[in-house]
């Protein structure tokens, strides 16, 4: 039997702690979830010792660019998956992949997605919902560059999806990529980016009882943004 008995007792979350703009917001939670800041000295000493007590059981830290991509088919049947958070700014939420894999072909098909962040280390959990698109090919080629020469390869060799008789086979596709280009990569026109614009932000903050404080920021047809309190 699975124990449910954990409370949530980190910190807190109020209207006057928000900022006015969702993305400024969340630019705030995730570098504190990346340790770049903390917050005040009673929340940095909770984060500490609950850290600590995780280090002692032997829990690795929390990927904090870790994020659950939902998307759905034509006929509206879900799929979820962990990818990284490779950028965000007024555009929204990017990230990359192979427009030939499953989450690109449904992105293709119905291009609505959900992303949701969860930080355990803070108690917090971030829900993002709206509609995706492609980033130009010159963003995508520019981003693909960065890339180690490994992932790089891997782009080429993968057909994300696709069914592989083996590691072995795998692994040759990627030593035929590596014969195939020995010096600079170049990027497939198959691979590259997309952007989530969100139409809503949800913010969550794990509090005792279950009574967490939760808030949804809704864009509106003027350019602004609604802020509420909705009930955990």
């Amino acid at each position: 039997m699975v124990k449910c008995g954990r409370e949530y007792s980190l910190g807190s979350l109020r209207r006057a702690d928000l900022a006015a703009n969702p993305t400024a917001q969340f630019q705030k939670w995730f570098a504190q979830a990346t340790g770049e800041s903390a917050g005040g000295r009673g929340r940095k000493i909770s984060i500490a010792l609950f850290n600590l007590w995780r280090a002692i059981l032997g829990h690795a830290p929390a990927y904090s660019t870790a994020m659950v991509l939902a998307t759905a088919d034509k006929a509206g049947r879900p799929s979820a998956r962990t990818v990284l958070l490779k950028g965000v700014d007024e555009r929204g939420f990017m990230f990359y992949t192979n427009y030939d894999s499953r989450k690109g072909r449904e992105l293709a098909d119905n291009p609505h997605a959900a992303l949701t962040f969860y930080w355990m280390d803070l108690e917090r959990q971030v829900c993002v919902g709206g509609p995706v698109r492609k980033l130009s090919p010159e963003e995508s080629a520019a981003y693909f560059r960065k890339r180690p020469r490994g992932s790089q390869l891997a782009a080429w060799a993968s057909n994300q999806f696709d069914v592989v008789a083996d590691r072995a086979a795998l692994e040759k596709k990627w030593n035929d990529m590596a014969a195939r280009f020995p010096g600079d990569v170049p990027w497939p026109s198959n691979w590259g980016g997309f952007v989530l614009k969100p139409d809503w932000i949800e913010f969550w903050q794990g509090r005792p009882h279950r009574l967490h404080d939760r808030f949804r920021y809704s864009h509106q047809p003027d350019g602004s943004w609604k802020l509420e309190r909705i009930t955990p």
